[in-house]
Parts: structure tokens; C-alpha cells; sequence
């Protein structure tokens, strides 16, 4: 810190002692003034004179009362114009009191609005002003007269570009403060929403995983004893179901690490060029399931081929877990116009369910959040999904995807 910043630091710290020390100043300059006489008995020259008793008493009151400009600057105002006026009727020779209502009239003009500095900075001048041509001993055209009117004027000027400067300032640096608390917002607003991307992707990972292995570990210990090549099978897409989760849940937790980690994952996310890899997961898991395309090859940008995978994922699971062993799935993808339509059917009863009837999430006593994870997903991306039971029985779970996002609407041609 340089030394001028520290001694600027210190008057502001201290602005009584500022005020002080320049109503000293303004008293030493009136003082100065007051003993000179230039209008000498041979024409312009400079001589030394004697002051009158009350111009001292004027000049001493006037500058006492800068002291506390900060604290009444318009009752400072009307005490040094008082002053002044009074030694601009009785001086002769005058002194120069005026200064005093100079300062405190630059000091109103740096703390009020422009209109008020206008109105009290015309009638500043037009008193003192006119009180010196009207009552001043000397003639109306006279060179201090005219002094009066421009240091007022000067003063009012001053002050009011100190304002405008100070309050330019001030606006700059509250647009950076609220552009740097915008920002903090928006980082917090998109964490929370990367911990919730995050929380449904584990949420379906698990809830899917889990499930296949649930029921290929219940189907080997019922046919261990009696048919152990069947068990040998059902162990073994236990173990490929394992494995298959614990790599996702690695790549989705992996988004965690930092950026510069090299054990990130850069494998891409699932979409629907693997639609045909899960049906087939489900198919080892007992569950008949049919998959039908009609999307003429759409390239989805990533989040929208993340929820499509996801949602069919999940309704398959619910499907798996709670339409019953006789069960059958049918999952439709088919682009129409500017949107992508995910349909998952099944004609299951739901008997062994655990949620709430007709609620395949879970979402009763007890249950999950497939259903709330997917509606989440698809409004994030301006979707809309419908979800209910079937008329004769099953359940329906109906999504319509933008083919485009907004992010990749912005990025194109």
C-alpha cells in the first residue's frame, strides 16, 4: 500500500479531523486575504492593512462552523452566508468571508440531488451576489462583486460533479457486486442440479441392477437342488448384471472427481443405441419384452438419449418388479416431427406389487421414486410424460422428447 492510499485511509477514518484541519486552512487564507488592500490610494497595488474587529469575529465564525459541514451542511450553509452577507454590508475594505459559504455550498452540492443543489445554489448566489451590488459599500459593477457570484457558482458546480462522480462509483461497484452474487447463484443453482442429474442416474442404475439380480438370484436358489445347469445360468447373469452395474455406478460417480483427475470416466453416457442391449437384459431376467422403432435413425443430442434410455430403463424395471411373473412389455420409440414419443406397455396385473395400487414407482407405503425421477427428468428437458393404468389392465408409461434442446438449438447453424 502506498503511502498516499494509507493517509487517504486515515482521513477517512477520521473525517472530523479532515473538516477540522481545512476550516483551519479556509480561517488561514481569509486571514491572508484580509490584510491585503488592492485597490491602493495610487491605483492597483498591493499594501498591507489592518482588518476590522468584526470581519475577524465573521471570518473566525465562519470557518469554526466547517468544522461540522458533514454533520448540518445547510445549517453550515446559512451560518457561513450569513457571515458572509453581513461582512459584505458592513466591510470596508471587505474581507474575504466568503469562502466560507463557498466551502459549505460545495459540501451541500456533494451530498443532495441535482434539483436541490439548482435551487439552493441560485439562491445562494442570489443573495450574496445581490447583497454586495445592493448594500456593499463598493459600486454594483465592481471585480468583487462579480468574484461573489462566480466562486458561488464554481462551488455549486464542484460539488454537484463530485456527487455525480461518487454516485457513478457507487453503481459500478453495486452492478459488480450483484453480477458476482448472480453468478455465485447460478454456480449453486447448477450444482444442485447436477447432485439431482446424479441422485436419478444412481437411482435408476440401482433400481434396475438390483432388481434383475434380485430375481436371477431367486430363480437359482429355487432350481439349484433339481436343475443346477439353470442355476449355473441364473448365477451367471447375476454376475453380468453385477458387473454391469458397478461400471455404471463408477462412470456416474466418476463425474465427481475433479476435471484434472485421470481416472475420470470417458466412456459416453448410455442412450438408445443400446435400447436393444437392455431389452435383452430383461429377457435373461424373464421378462418377455418386444421393442419397436420408428425414429429413422434421429441423432438425440445427449441429455435427451440419456432420459429416453433411462426412462424405458425404469419402466421396465417397475415392470419386472411389480406387473407379475406372466408379464409382457412393449417399448415403441418413433420420432414425429420435431419431438421424439417413448412408450413402455405392459399387461401385467400388479399383484405382488409393494407401492400403491396402479403406482408402479413405488410412490405408495414404501416405495420409490421411478415415477417423480422420471417426470423430473423429462421436464427438465421441456418434455412431457404421461403415466397411468391401462383400460382391461397394465400400465402405461407415455414420454414426448424435443428432438432439440435449447443448448443445442443455440449451438447450430
Amino acid at each position: 500500500m502506498s503511502t498516499l492510499t494509507r493517509a487517504r485511509c486515515r482521513l477517512r477514518a477520521h473525517p472530523f479531523a479532515l473538516d477540522a484541519a481545512l476550516a483551519a486552512g479556509v480561517l488561514v487564507c481569509m486571514l491572508a486575504g484580509s490584510f491585503v488592500d488592492p485597490h491602493g490610494p495610487d491605483g492597483i497595488t498591493w499594501e498591507l492593512r489592518a482588518p476590522d474587529p468584526l470581519s475577524l469575529v465573521l471570518m473566525t465564525l465562519g470557518a469554526a462552523a466547517l468544522v461540522f459541514r458533514r454533520r448540518a451542511p445547510r445549517r453550515v450553509l446559512v451560518l457561513a452566508g450569513g457571515a458572509s452577507v453581513v461582512e459584505s454590508v458592513t466591510g470596508d475594505p471587505r474581507a474575504p468571508v466568503a469562502m466560507c459559504a463557498v466551502v459549505a455550498l460545495y459540501t451541500v452540492a456533494s451530498t443532495t440531488d441535482r434539483p436541490t443543489t439548482w435551487r439552493i445554489g441560485l439562491l445562494t448566489t442570489t443573495v450574496l451576489t445581490g447583497t454586495a451590488m445592493i448594500a456593499g459599500p463598493l459600486p454594483w459593477y465592481a471585480q468583487e462583486n462579480l468574484a461573489i457570484f462566480a466562486w458561488t457558482g464554481i462551488g455549486a458546480t464542484a460539488g454537484d460533479a463530485v456527487r455525480s462522480r461518487r454516485a457513478f462509483v457507487r453503481a459500478i461497484r453495486e452492478r459488480a457486486e450483484r453480477a458476482e452474487r448472480t453468478r455465485e447463484e447460478e454456480a449453486r443453482r447448477r450444482v444442485a442440479e447436477e447432485r439431482l442429474r446424479i441422485a436419478r442416474d444412481l437411482h435408476d442404475v440401482v433400481a434396475h441392477h438390483i432388481a434383475l439380480i434380485n430375481v436371477q438370484a431367486g430363480v437359482a436358489a429355487h432350481v439349484m437342488d433339481r436343475r443346477p445347469d439353470q442355476a449355473k445360468e441364473a448365477l451367471a447373469h447375476v454376475r453380468e448384471a453385477s458387473r454391469s452395474a458397478l461400471g455404471e455406478l463408477r462412470a456416474t460417480v466418476g463425474l465427481l472427481r475433479q476435471s484434472g483427475d485421470p481416472e475420470a470416466p470417458t466412456e459416453p453416457a448410455p442412450g438408445l443405441d443400446r435400447l436393444d442391449e437392455l431389452a435383452g437384459t430383461f429377457r435373461s431376467a424373464g421378462l418377455r419384452v418386444e421393442v419397436a422403432r420408428a425414429d429413422q435413425g434421429t441423432v438425440l443430442p445427449a441429455a435427451v438419449d440419456l432420459a429416453a434410455y433411462r426412462i424405458v430403463q425404469e419402466a421396465l424395471t417397475n415392470v419386472r418388479k411389480h406387473a407379475g411373473d406372466a408379464a409382457k412389455a412393449e417399448v415403441s420409440v418413433v420420432r414425429v416431427g420435431p419431438r421424439i414419443e417413448i412408450t413402455v406397455l405392459d399387461d401385467g396385473t400388479g399383484d405382488d406389487q409393494d407401492g400403491a395400487p396402479g403406482d408402479k414407482s413405488g410412490g405408495g407405503p414404501g416405495g420409490g421414486h421411478g415415477l417423480l425421477g422420471m417426470r423430473e427428468r423429462v421436464t427438465a428437458l421441456r418434455g412431457t410424460l404421461t403415466t397411468g393404468p391401462r383400460y382391461g389392465g397394465g400400465f402405461r408409461v407415455h414420454a414426448i422428447l424435443p428432438v432439440e434442446t435449447r443448448t443445442s438449438a443455440q449451438d447450430g447453424p
